[in-house]
C-alpha cells in the first residue's frame, strides 16, 4: 500500500514550545514499522518555521514574508536534521522534497515531481515534503500542508493519506465546547453540513485547522485517495490504522486512481499526435503496453513534455490518447530508436517510454 502520512506542527510540538523529540520518535518508528512490513511511506510534514523559531530563539513578533522565510530556511535544515537523525535509528533513509503549488500547476515540473517521489518510494527511501516557503510568495503558495498533503497523494497515486492532528477527527460539534460531541467514523460525501461541522481554524500553532483537513480530504477522495483524520498522539496511530482499526474520521475514495486519471486525460485538449507503428499500435490494445520510441513513426502538432496527445494507428484512426514524456522535437529525434540509446540521441532522457500506459486511456 503507498500511505502519505501529513503531520501536524501541534502534533511534532505535542501541544509545546518546541519541537517534541520523543513525540517525533514515536511516529518515525512508527513509519519505519510500516515501511518495513512493505508498504510505500511519504512524509508531509509541517514544523520548519517553528523550528526556525527554536534555533533563533523567541523572536520578534513579525509577520512580514522576508522575516518568516528567513525562519524557514533556518528550520528546515533544523527538521531534516531530526528527521535524518530519528529515521537513522530504524536504518531507514530519507529524502527531502520542497514544492510549492507552481511546481504542481506547470504540467512538466508536475512530472518531474512525481517521477523523483515515486522512484524514491520504489527505492524503500521515505520522502519527507514541505511547501517550499523559502520562495513562495502568495501567488504560488499552496497555504497549508493539509491541501500539500492531499496534492502529493494525488501525484503519487498513494492509497490512503492519514492526516494526523490534535483532534481525534471529525465531530458532531467541536468538542473543546462541546461536552456532548460525537466522533463521526465515516463520511462518504463531503457537504456543507460537513463543511459547517469543519469550523474554523485549529489550535492556533498551526496555518490550518478542520476547515482545512475537509478541504484536503475532498481533494484527495476525488483524486482515488482514502483518507483518514485521526489524533497523532493516540498510541501506535499508524499501525493500527493500517490494520483496520476504526479510529479517527475516515472518508472513502469517490473514484479509483484510474477512473480518476483517465477523466482527466479525456477532458485535456489533445495538442498534438504521435502516429505508431502496427507492433505497437496491437500492443497497446491487445496487450496494454507502454508506448516506446521504437514504435513510433512520425509526429503532428509542436506539442510539450507533459501535454495530453493522439496515438493514431498507421491507417490513421486514433487508438489512444495520453500525457507524452517527450515534446514533438524529441520524438522526431529518438522516434524508432530502442529505449536505450535516447541518452546518446538526446544527451539525457525521461525514462524509457514515450507514453506510459498508466498515463494512457484507450478510445
Amino acid at each position: 500500500m503507498r500511505i502519505v502520512v501529513k503531520l501536524g506542527t501541534h502534533t511534532l510540538t505535542d501541544g509545546g514550545d518546541r519541537l517534541s523529540r520523543p513525540r517525533m520518535i514515536e511516529l518515525v518508528k512508527q513509519v519505519a514499522r510500516l515501511r518495513a512490513e512493505g508498504h510505500e511511506m511519504l512524509l508531509v510534514s509541517s514544523g520548519a518555521i517553528f523550528a526556525g523559531r527554536e534555533r533563533l530563539g523567541p523572536p520578534p513578533r513579525r509577520k512580514d514574508i522576508p522575516f518568516k522565510q528567513t525562519l524557514a530556511a533556518v528550520g528546515q535544515v533544523r527538521l531534516m536534521g531530526l528527521y535524518e537523525q530519528f529515521f537513522a535509528l530504524y536504518d531507514t533513509p530519507v529524502a527531502q522534497a520542497l514544492l510549492t503549488r507552481a511546481d504542481l500547476a506547470n504540467r512538466g515540473r508536475y512530472l518531474n515531481a512525481r517521477n523523483t517521489l515515486l522512484t524514491l518510494v520504489r527505492l524503500r527511501i521515505v520522502p519527507i515534503v514541505n511547501e517550499n516557503d523559502v520562495v513562495a510568495i502568495e501567488e504560488i503558495k499552496i497555504g497549508d500542508n493539509d491541501n500539500l498533503s492531499a496534492l502529493v497523494a494525488n501525484l503519487v497515486d498513494a492509497d490512503l493519506l492519514i492526516i494526523l492532528t490534535d483532534q481525534a477527527g471529525l465531530f458532531t460539534a467541536d468538542p473543546r465546547r462541546e461536552p456532548n460531541a460525537r466522533l463521526i467514523p465515516e463520511v462518504t460525501t463531503i457537504d456543507d453540513r460537513v463543511r459547517r461541522l469543519a469550523g474554523g481554524s485549529g489550535s492556533g500553532v498551526g496555518t490550518g485547522g478542520m476547515a482545512t483537513k475537509i478541504e484536503a480530504a475532498e481533494l484527495a477522495t476525488r483524486s482515488g485517495t482514502d483518507v483518514v483524520i485521526a489524533a497523532g498522539a493516540e498510541p501506535n496511530v499508524l499501525p493500527r490504522l493500517i490494520a483496520g482499526e476504526p479510529l479517527g474520521t475516515r472518508f472513502p475514495a469517490m473514484v479509483s486512481h484510474v477512473e480518476s486519471r483517465k477523466r482527466w486525460i479525456l477532458a485535456e485538449s489533445p495538442r498534438g499526435n504521435i502516429l505508431v507503428d502496427k507492433g505497437a499500435a496491437q500492443a497497446l490494445i491487445r496487450q496494454g503496453k507502454s508506448l516506446l520510441a521504437v514504435g513510433v513513426i512520425g509526429t503532428s502538432g509542436q506539442f510539450k513534455r507533459g501535454q495530453t496527445v493522439r496515438l493514431m494507428a498507421p491507417n490513421g484512426r486514433e487508438i489512444a490518447r495520453g500525457i507524452t514524456n517527450y515534446n514533438a522535437a524529441d520524438l522526431a529525434l529518438i522516434r524508432g530508436h530502442r529505449s536505450d540509446e535516447i541518452p546518446a540521441i538526446l544527451g539525457y532522457q525521461y525514462g524509457p517510454t514515450v507514453v506510459h500506459r498508466d498515463d494512457m486511456v484507450l478510445v
